[in-house]
């Protein structure tokens, strides 16, 4: 079951709250624009020109329409006109959109927001930051526009397919301070998955392996050699013969919990990439990843308030 909490009818971006809140889905967004220099073998006229050849599956019209726009600046940051003479070296900055993007019909939530961090909620489908196909529809744009804040900074990753909490940096001023606390390892993070039963494995289990860059690249692989990587499994409860079990990431590679219930011979329920790859299941609302991000703690290095941070989402035993 998932627990949507009420949207308050003015929101402090500054005043500390533990109830969590949503928004519409209908955000303008704040992302930071896209760095390109303009290269120095070439023969062109104007910067538009430029920007034409370097990206042949952007049309010429839509380009004018982001020059109109000022979408795209100058090292300055400051609009520039399609008419721009082009000179080599010179850095400028546009910002990306996505023709027709793709609306994800998933709502997030703030469980608690104060001047220095943003504990979001995140749903199934939803990419934490701008990429591929997504620019807008994305947590950090919707969170941006939402708070109108240009400088908040997810401090951790989650995969589209994984639902649950997402830590953010608000400014930039304290944002290192933040990020030292997974450098360091100093902050928990604790899991819930649904996947098949282990009935030959004494729990709680330690998964440790080496992990690698996969094929195709959007992958990641276990292989021989020193491990890198350390995933300790519980169960909480069975039913029939799934588990619903609890994993906790010492280390943080990318599909670390996925790999490491597939290697185990227990795929995490609905996973479209492991043990194989399958296109069909990782368009499919109606089958979410069961996996959930489901506890963040830890001190807080400004004021040294242990905090503790729960999803209100709850994984589903009846996905078919």
């Amino acid at each position: 079951m998932y627990i949507k909490a009420q949207t308050p009818a003015h929101v402090d971006p500054f005043q500390p709250s533990e109830a969590g809140f949503s928004h519409p889905l209908t955000v303008k967004p704040l992302i930071t624009p896209s760095t390109f220099v303009l290269p120095y073998q070439g023969e062109w006229q104007t910067v538009l020109d430029c920007l034409c050849d370097s990206f042949p599956a952007i049309s010429r019209t839509n380009w004018l329409s982001r020059f109109e726009r000022q979408r795209v600046l100058d090292s300055h940051h400051a609009p520039i006109t399609h008419d721009l003479p082009y000179r080599a070296g010179v850095r400028i900055y546009y910002y990306r959109e996505i023709t027709d993007e793709k609306i994800i019909p998933f709502e997030e939530s703030i469980l608690y927001l104060d001047e220095h961090i943003l504990v979001a909620d995140k749903p199934h489908f939803l990419p934490v930051i701008p990429g591929g196909d997504y620019v807008e529809q994305t947590l950090l744009a919707r969170l941006m526009g939402r708070l109108n804040n240009a400088e908040l900074q997810p401090l951790h990753r989650l995969d589209r397919h994984t639902a649950g909490l997402v830590l953010f940096s608000v400014q930039k001023q304290t944002r290192a301070i933040y990020q030292a606390l997974f450098r360091d390892r100093k902050i928990d993070k604790y899991y819930e998955a649904i996947a098949p039963a282990l009935p030959h494995l004494q729990f709680p289990h330690q998964r440790q392996s080496r992990i690698v860059r996969g094929e195709p690249f959007f992958l990641s692989q276990e292989t021989l050699g020193e491990p890198n990587s350390h995933t300790i499994i519980e169960v909480l409860e069975q039913q029939g013969d799934w588990c619903r079990y609890r994993l906790n990431p010492v280390t943080g590679k990318k599909h670390q919990l996925r790999l490491h219930m597939a290697g185990l011979g227990a795929p995490i329920r609905h996973d479209p990439f492991y043990p194989q790859v399958n296109d069909e299941l990782a368009k499919d609302y109606a089958r979410p990843l069961q996996l959930l991000a489901k506890e963040l703690s830890f001190e807080d290095p400004l004021t040294g308030i242990v905090r503790h941070f729960e999803s209100q989402q709850r994984l589903s035993w009846h996905v078919a």
